[in-house]
């Protein structure tokens, strides 16, 4: 298996092959000599990777869909409000917005899995109409994911260990002007990945059959780009920014640990970043699976067998868990969002939300 092969396993649900049952008329089928519409595929691991399918597809994605979606959309109101005006909450009111994308290209995952159950045809029709620009979704959302927790670790680095220049560094507006370069520049990078593969419609002229497959392009079947290209992109969405925020993570604890006096809590602006350190980790945990696969072993998801194709169910998911959990984590560990969220949507606990409101004006968080 060549690592030029970088597929998510949501954008192929259960088969890469489609048996037509009507003959498709002259100008519909290209003929393929070296095109065949049966799988060589070995039986083994099936069940683990059916199961992992079942479980991921039907349970796991449309869970963390509906409540990240949910969740994220309540954690950009609160981070639009005034008291939210600042320049690491720039940071995470742009994540939310990337992980938000990315839970509703998951989300249809979940849709074209759950209709495949009844009807297989139309999941492979919906697949094959929304296959490319959901693999450059997938790509294009966790690259900015994966960079913009580069920044915001980068900003948290700066505030503890260089807090005389933090004033400078750290502004609002330099906050808004990186996390936009950052949407556009992964963006423009993962443009390749939308025109990577296609869905034919080709004739078996062996076993005198039609069917629909998806192949690769002219330009993914040129290796002169393609496996560079593979690299490149696999590394920004994943290697390199796990190096990096590895790095970043341990001189920021390590930082926090000398600041640290024994027996007084950590200071407003420690918790925060206590907080954003809880985050980072919570990402390196769920992209390492699959940078490992991507990166290292090489290993896609079409092309491979069933038991690689049930682990990326794995490692998808927890991309997708990932991007379901930042508002729990906002709420349990950063008391001007949890006062922001109850000032805008429980009026009703007025005693609780002045308490609240005292306490954060005592120890602000920043």
């Amino acid at each position: 298996m060549d690592s030029n092969n970088t597929e998510d396993s949501t954008l192929f649900p259960f088969q890469t092959n489609m048996t037509l049952t009507t003959a498709p008329s002259n100008n519909q089928v290209v003929l393929e000599h070296s095109l065949s519409c049966l799988q060589n595929v070995s039986e083994q691991y099936k069940d683990f990777y059916l199961t992992a399918q079942y479980v991921t597809g039907l349970v796991v994605y449309p869970i963390s869909c509906i409540v990240g979606i949910t969740t994220n959309i309540l954690a950009l109101a609160v981070f639009q409000h005034r008291d939210m005006r600042t320049s690491t909450n720039v940071y995470l009111l742009f994540l939310a917005v990337s992980d938000t994308i990315k839970l509703f290209n998951d989300l249809m995952y979940f849709i074209i899995v759950a209709v495949s159950l009844t009807n297989p045809t139309l999941s492979q029709m919906m697949m094959s109409t929304m296959y490319p620009i959901a693999h450059y979704i997938f790509n294009m959302s966790v690259c900015v994911t994966s960079w913009l927790t580069v920044s915001v670790a980068v900003e948290r680095f700066i505030s503890v260990c260089y807090a005389s220049r933090a004033r400078e560094l750290c502004t609002i507006p330099r906050a808004r002007c990186t996390c936009t370069f950052v949407f556009i520049f992964m963006s423009v990078l993962a443009v390749p990945s939308a025109l990577r593969y296609e869905m034919r419609t080709v004739f078996d002229r062996r076993f005198n059959t039609s069917c629909v497959l998806i192949v690769p392009t002219a330009l993914g079947k040129n290796a002169a780009f393609i496996i560079p290209y593979s690299w490149i992109l696999n590394s920004s969405r994943g290697i390199i920014p796990v190096f990096i925020l590895i790095v970043l993570n341990a001189k920021i604890i390590n930082e926090l640990r000398k600041e640290r006096v024994k027996g007084k809590t950590f200071s407003a602006r420690n918790r925060i970043t206590l907080m954003l350190i809880v985050i980072v980790f919570m990402f390196l945990v769920c992209i390492t699976p699959d940078a490992i696969m991507s990166t290292f072993f090489g290993k896609g998801y079409v092309e491979e067998n069933y038991l690689v194709k049930g682990i990326r169910e794995i490692t998808d998911t927890l991309l997708a868990v990932n991007s379901a959990s930042s508002f729990f984590l906002y709420v349990t560990m950063s008391s001007v969002f949890r006062t922001t969220f109850m000032k805008m949507f429980c009026r009703l606990q007025q005693p609780l939300l002045e308490q609240e409101v005292r306490l954060t004006a005592v120890l602000p968080d920043t």
